[in-house]
């Protein structure tokens, strides 16, 4: 890296994802279902009982997993406007910084627009400092100061939560965005000028593609790999990608999916399939010739094959990975859960499997 570079990022520390925001139209439904399904504990609330009265929401966690569930009060609120748009999704996207005023300076100094000013956090647990800029489409980046790792955040009312059943998630991985064509190099070079990020990979619509689809990502991340940030646009194909699926339905740039990371993901996707929950799935011929293209795999064929888990390998070692299907009627945002085995990819030798899956759920909605 170059020296230029890594004083760029020394201006702008970046300790990590710190929470992710989904705007939603029943965060009370929403955060039962992520508690029942996926195994988050419910820590936190903060609603009318708390003071504020124009939205209610709810602080989810699952080892370093922290999410917050916001819906609207009235159909006036913007959430409300959010909704009607683009359907419920990712919102905000924090990530944490050893000081929230003078990030939102910077970020400002570097062409980024304000989401909103620095602001104070408080509670009778303490207090945290927070600031937003805007990304692509509606999505925001909150820029967190939160000194004491405090979880819920300070405003929320505690919850202890005695039901909730870990299937294992440990912490986020990345965070993907489907953006407009054309649009992927400039969020690139947003991502490169603002936070001082470096691009780790680029998959032309050659790497990724179908007889029917294709697109088009690259993968910024900060150096360290404690954010990595794939960008995707779609390309031309003889019908339509899953990426301007996506775009069509939740009418303009957002967050596609997010990937989550476990140490076990054989005991994760068995913990899911347990509770019902959807995941994507591949042909039979898929795990014909994984013994030699995955020749050193340390897991069972037989057991990857049941669970529809997929594998991949790079110079660093192996990863396997699996998708949920859509976690909407829209068929906008997913999940992808991923254990990774020394690999630093993103499943390059599993494009084809996976887009082929999305491709037969396309067909399904009538939308291919």
């Amino acid at each position: 890296m170059s020296e230029a570079i890594e004083a760029h990022r020394n201006d702008f520390p970046i300790k990590g994802f710190h929470h992710v925001e989904f705007w939603v139209g029943n965060a009370y439904q929403t955060a039962h279902y992520y508690r029942a399904i996926h195994g988050y504990e419910i820590v936190g609330y903060r609603g009318p009982e708390t003071g504020v009265r124009d939205t209610a929401s709810y602080a989810l966690e699952q080892g370093d997993v922290r999410f917050i569930m916001t819906g609207a009060m009235s159909p006036d609120h913007p959430i409300a406007d959010h909704l009607r748009r683009h359907g419920p999704g990712v919102r905000d996207v924090a990530i944490e910084v050893p000081d929230a005023a003078r990030a939102h300076e910077l970020a400002l100094e570097r062409g980024a627009r304000s989401a909103y000013e620095s602001v104070v956090v408080e509670g009778e647990r303490g207090k945290w400092k927070t600031a937003g800029i805007l990304a692509y489409g509606d999505t925001v980046h909150s820029l967190v100061e939160n000194p004491d790792e405090m979880w819920p955040p300070p405003d929320f009312r505690l919850r202890k939560d005695s039901i909730a059943r870990s299937i294992g998630l440990e912490r986020i991985d990345h965070v993907v965005a489907n953006v407009e064509l054309g649009a992927m190099d400039e969020w690139v070079e947003f991502y490169e000028r603002v936070f001082g990020f470096v691009l780790l990979r680029h998959f032309d619509d050659e790497a990724i593609s179908t007889e029917y689809s294709a697109l088009m990502s690259k993968v910024v991340w900060d150096g360290s790999g404690v954010i990595r940030l794939p960008i995707n646009e779609p390309a031309t194909g003889k019908r339509k990608s899953q990426i301007e699926e996506y775009l069509d339905f939740y009418h303009g740039s957002g967050v596609q999916h997010i990937a989550i990371a476990t140490s076990d993901l054989v005991a994760t996707v068995a913990e899911a399939r347990e509770r019902g929950m959807g995941l994507m799935s591949v042909p039979e011929t898929y795990y014909d010739d994984v013994p030699q293209r995955v020749p050193d795999l340390e897991v069972d064929i037989a057991t990857i094959r049941r669970l529809n888990i997929l594998v991949d390998q790079d110079d660093g070692g192996h990863l396997l990975q699996i998708f949920t299907r859509m976690m909407q009627d829209r068929p906008t945002f997913f999940f992808e859960f991923i254990e990774r085995r020394g690999a630093l990819g993103f499943g390059e030798g599993n494009f084809k499997a996976l887009f082929e899956a999305i491709e037969r759920d396309q067909a399904e909605r009538g939308n291919l």
